[in-house]
């Protein structure tokens, strides 16, 4: 997946999710993964006073290394797809930050790199609830057998 936006074709690289060892997380890695997860969320929150996070932006996932040397974050953004590829630009572009107030919030001896990637599962869950809506509940008089024509259809 690849997002370009702008003169500056900023690009957004999706990495396969073996390189982050997702099979093998160990539990103190999953504890880091969650522990990054809810400050750099309150970081874009409540810290990060970019214009360009004008969109619904929460984090959806932190998946870390075994070694914790490498994280990537999921970050959902409600919005067109322009509102999305400039809060990832703004996200990217304050990750230096991020990662040096995560020094300074966290006990770790060392604060692992941090790449964003945008996540669409939230996008795909509506599209599918508003398919699940266009679907017709009530099956049409003729799609319905009555039970006199079962019971006669099956004897013979």
């Amino acid at each position: 997946l690849g997002i370009s936006a702008g003169p500056d074709h900023c690009r957004l690289i999706v990495l396969p999710r073996r390189a982050f060892g997702i099979c093998t997380m160990t539990r103190r890695s999953e504890r880091v993964s969650e522990l990054l997860r809810h400050e750099l969320a309150q970081l874009i929150v409540r810290d990060l006073k970019d214009p360009r996070l004008s969109g619904i932006v929460s984090v959806t996932m932190v998946e870390t290394t075994n070694d914790l040397k490498k994280a990537r974050v999921s970050v959902s953004v409600m919005g067109s797809p322009q509102v999305q590829e400039a809060a990832m630009r703004g996200i990217t572009s304050a990750s230096g930050y991020m990662r040096h107030e995560l020094s300074k919030r966290l006990s770790l001896r060392y604060v692992p790199d941090i790449s964003f990637v945008l996540d669409h599962s939230l996008d795909q869950a509506e599209h599918m609830y508003q398919i699940l809506d266009g679907l017709a509940l009530d099956p049409s008089p003729s799609d319905v057998l009555s039970g006199s024509e079962r019971v006669s259809g099956g004897g013979q």
